[in-house]
């Protein structure tokens, strides 16, 4: 199953985040590994951060604080759309792991759906 770049890119468009933040990209990449490779999403520190931080040539602690920006960016400006995507109440901002899991596990459902018909 391929999910492209774009189509991560237009959901985070979708909740409030725009390209003027570097944790943008960091999050795009990131939710890319997580959907070509679900069990990543177990060891995010060290699975994820590594490879988005290798990519963009910097350190795994900056892809995390600004994956975590991003996720602040989006329970300010766009709580309602994130609980609709993670199925389920959201009662505090989640984590980035459970961030990046919320918008992996979004996308591979959809696609399995537009796929299944």
């Amino acid at each position: 199953m391929e999910i492209t770049i774009s189509e991560i890119n237009e959901l985070l468009y979708r909740l409030g985040v725009t390209a003027n933040y570097t944790g943008f990209f960091h999050t795009s990449y990131a939710i890319k590994l997580c959907v070509e490779r679900q069990d990543r999403l177990v060891q995010v520190t060290k699975m994820v951060y590594p490879e988005v931080a290798k990519e963009y040539n910097t350190n795994w602690k900056a892809v995390e604080r600004n994956i975590r920006t991003i996720v602040g960016v989006v329970w300010k400006l766009n709580q309602e759309l994130l609980v609709e995507l993670a199925r389920r109440p959201l009662e505090k901002r989640p984590c980035t792991s459970q961030f990046l899991a919320i918008l992996s596990s979004y996308l591979i459902n959809r696609k399995e759906e537009t796929e299944g018909n």
